[in-house]
């Protein structure tokens, strides 16, 4: 079935730091908010990284300079699999870059992390780095192993240098 990205990207002009997953699940796109099924445990590594709880989501990522979006625009793809993901369209990530101050990517999934390689890479000039995927289906992977890899979004968003 053919799906196209509802969601807004989330970043403001100081976001130093671009989250990029493959394309919002049925339920993100539902309920219009990012990483949004109960069993994703996206929100649940922000908190744990940051020490601090997340009320307000896009609150949460712009204070920390943080951007979030998809690297498709549309595709075809059955229920939420990334596995069945075709005929992708990619969104414009190099306009959103552009406007902020972003010199960190990384991709959460293989799909994610392939597809950026694949369309984006050469338009960005940012090596985007890979992250496990935080969807309950990657079951290989803990909370606690999840946190400790993600940790290094939070370390090089602080250590970053453009001004």
């Amino acid at each position: 079935m053919k799906v196209i990205h509802t969601l807004d990207p989330i970043f403001d002009e100081n976001s130093r730091t671009l989250i990029l997953g493959s394309m919002p699940s049925i339920k993100s796109r539902e309920l219009k908010k990012y990483y949004g099924h109960k069993t994703n445990r996206f929100w649940k590594i922000l908190e744990r990284l940051y020490g601090e709880p997340i009320d307000d989501w896009k609150k949460f990522i712009l204070n920390h300079n943080l951007a979030l979006w998809d690297v498709i625009a549309e595709c075809d793809i059955h229920s939420s699999s990334d596995r069945t993901i075709k005929n992708v369209v990619v969104n414009d990530v190099s306009s959103l870059i552009a406007k902020t101050k972003i010199e960190n990517i990384f991709l959460l999934g293989k799909s994610a992390y392939d597809l950026y390689n694949k369309y984006l890479i050469e338009k960005t000039g940012i090596e985007g780095k890979y992250l496990p995927s935080t969807s309950s289906a990657n079951a290989s992977k803990s909370l606690e192993d999840l946190v400790e890899e993600y940790h290094i979004i939070k370390e090089t968003t602080e250590n970053s240098t453009k001004k």
